[in-house]
């Protein structure tokens, strides 16, 4: 039987791979949704087979059948199962230790958020500046968060409403 002929499996990894399928900021730093996604797929499985009994040999030979040139390392199968035979049960990443991985903070947003509002044409690079936060994350806040777009050098919502 193969990784994924089990009706049972599929169920389980379907499930377990929903649960983390959200992108969070403060869960993250610069990885991109679909490499998180694969590093969690993967530690589904690997947790999957570690707790059917599996050796950690087998887990990586089923994993390179199944996902090929993408499959993790046996180093890196031999690491999350050791973890979830210890009794591991979170397939996310520990958090680190010191500041805070995202900026993009709900203080920050409702600052910048009244900062456009008092002045609409206000540059990027000036709030920046203004609230000691990075461009990059800057643009976060205003695209992602607050939902606005540049028009005629002023910050408008992208869905504009009928009065405006």
């Amino acid at each position: 039987m193969t990784l994924f002929e089990d009706i049972n499996t599929k169920f389980y990894l379907i499930a377990t791979i929903s649960r983390y399928s959200r992108y969070h900021c403060e869960n993250t730093t610069m990885m991109t949704d679909s490499t998180m996604m694969k590093k969690i797929e993967h530690r589904a499985v690997i947790k999957f087979l570690t707790k059917q009994g599996k050796t950690q040999k087998i887990i990586h030979e089923e994993m390179v059948a199944v996902y090929q040139d993408s499959a993790p390392s046996l180093s890196t199968i031999q690491k999350w199962s050791s973890e979830f035979k210890r009794g591991r049960e979170s397939i996310e990443d520990d958090p680190r230790a010191g500041g805070s991985i995202c900026a993009a903070t709900e203080e920050n947003v409702k600052l910048v958020e009244k900062l456009v509002l008092e002045d609409a044409r206000v540059r990027v690079k000036t709030l920046a500046e203004m609230t000691k936060l990075s461009v990059g994350t800057i643009h976060t806040i205003l695209h992602e968060r607050l939902n606005l777009s540049k028009v005629s050098a002023r910050w408008v919502p992208r869905m504009l409403t009928a009065l405006q």
